[in-house]
Order: structure tokens, then sequence, then C-alpha cells
């Protein structure tokens, strides 16, 4: 610690810094020529890798993720190190703010079909459905998400001014035209107006989807799509200032189609990315 406070101060002769400390010259020039030994240098190589994992992954994954996308690209480091590598250099993912729950609608509601832990028996039998808003300095963007339990993708999305059931509607159709879901599939979402009205539950059965809905006031009965929301505002959009409707959108576009379902490693899937973890299951082997 005294050789590094010698180093960093340039109006003192090294001389009397070394006096007035205690310290020889010579023990002070040993020590700043010294070469980093085996162990330093390979820390920094390590942080350079951590450094670009963080970035490419637009600082989203903490400490367990960066160690996992490590080992996928060979390293063998453990986590531990990882970890305090990170906290040593202060690489932190973007942080979390408070859920706030948006009240829930009294409307004639479905069912709840779907009991914790929430899993599906393969890709397209389950699907979840909700919707969020988004601020921008024009207003309220609101987005309205499918999203398939088996494979954790976003099968179907739209965006607009009002979160009504056209709205809803539209995610709902992205979902069919890309997929192809088993006959008799679960739909499931909460007690919005948006998915209890005729003409969405209409929409449904023409799919041959069947609704299910989350108990009044329980959130925790949509976890999953709940999940999704919690995951594009934190590492999204709290922490961007959108000009306008436009700008979240395409930013939202990127986040879903080039992030999420083709790049993004979730705990769920094995620390793989949703096409991913879909390819393995689907292949023969």
């Amino acid at each position: 610690m005294r050789y590094a406070w010698i180093k960093g101060q340039a109006d003192y002769p090294v001389r009397t810094l070394c006096r007035a400390l205690g310290v020889s010259r010579s023990g002070y020039y040993a020590w700043r020529d010294r070469r980093p030994g085996m162990r330093a240098q390979d820390n920094a190589r390590l942080l350079q890798q951590i450094e670009q994992v963080h970035l490419q992954s637009r600082e989203a994954y903490g400490s367990e993720r960066v160690w996992r996308e490590l080992r996928r690209q060979g390293e063998t480091c453990g986590r531990h190190r990882v970890r305090r590598l990170r906290q040593a250099h202060a690489i932190q993912s973007k942080r979390r703010r408070r859920y706030l729950r948006r009240p829930y609608q009294q409307a004639p509601a479905a069912p709840n079909l779907l009991t914790w832990p929430f899993s599906s028996p393969g890709p397209d039998r389950i699907w979840v459905a909700d919707i969020t808003y988004l601020p921008t300095r024009q207003g309220w963007l609101y987005l309205a998400a499918v999203l398939d339990v088996y494979t954790r993708m976003l099968v179907g999305w739209a965006m607009g001014d009002r979160a009504d059931q056209a709205l809803a509607s539209a995610a709902l159709d992205m979902a069919l035209a890309r997929r192809r879901p088993a006959r008799d599939g679960i739909h499931h979402s909460d007690q919005g107006v948006q998915y209890t009205c005729k003409a969405y539950r209409q929409h449904l059965q023409q799919a041959g989807l069947i609704a299910s809905m989350s108990r009044k006031g329980m959130p925790y009965d949509n976890a999953m799509m709940e999940s999704f929301f919690s995951s594009i505002k934190h590492e999204l959009t709290h922490h961007e200032r959108f000009a306008d409707r436009d700008e979240a959108r395409n930013k939202v576009f990127d986040y879903i189609e080039v992030f999420y379902n083709r790049q993004r490693l979730h705990s769920a899937l094995g620390y793989r990315s949703p096409i991913e973890f879909e390819r393995m299951a689907m292949s023969p082997n």
C-alpha cells in the first residue's frame, strides 16, 4: 500500500517520500518494476472475457450467467472467481426496480388450469399472455405478449398506444401465424378485460385454444409472464429514456427478437436460449 501511494505522488521526489514512510528506494523500485505473476496475468485475461460477456449480454447477466456463458466458451474458471473479479472491478448487472401490481378487472373469468410448478409437456401446448406498459416522452407504449411455457420463447407480441382487446388479439395473431399450437392447448392470462371480453374468447375458440385465467388478485398465477416483463424492464426500459413510441418500438423489437429469443440464457432451460432449447428438444437425437 505504501509503495502504491508513493507511485501516485508525482509532485515530490521518490527519495523524500521513501524517507517519510520509512521504506527503501531499492524496495520501491523493485516493487514498481516487478512483472505481475501468472495468477495476476490470468486474472487480467479472464477479466477481459468477463467484460466482453457483460457487454454482449447488455449488462443483464449476474455472476452465475456470466460464469455459465464463459463455460460455454470453453473457460474453466470457477464461479466464485468470476464473482470476485466482478465485485473487485464494479461490474454490475442492471438492477431491478420494485414491481407494482396493476389492478385486476371485475369480469367473468375462465377457470385457472395452471398449477405450480408451471410446466408444459412440449412446445406450443401452453401459452401465457399479458399486457404491460412502457414509458416514453410521447406517452405510454403498451406491449401485449404471448409466451410459450415449454421453451420460454416469446411467440407473439404487439405494441400500441392503447391497452385494448385489439392489441391483445394482434399479439395472439402473430403467435398463431408463427406457430402451430396443439388442438385444445391452453391459453392462460389474467382477468383483464382484454382477455375476458367476448371477442377475445371467440378468437381463442376459433384457434382451438382453451382459456385459462389467474385467480382474482393473484399475479403469481401468471408468474412466467410477469417474469418476462420483469426481465425486459430490468434489462432494457428502466435504463432507457425513449424520445417517442417509435424509438421504444425499435428497442423492444431488438430486445425480443435479437436478444431474448435467440441469445439470452435462461436458468430454467439449463442456461440455454429459447431457440437453442427448442432445437435441442425437437432434435431426433
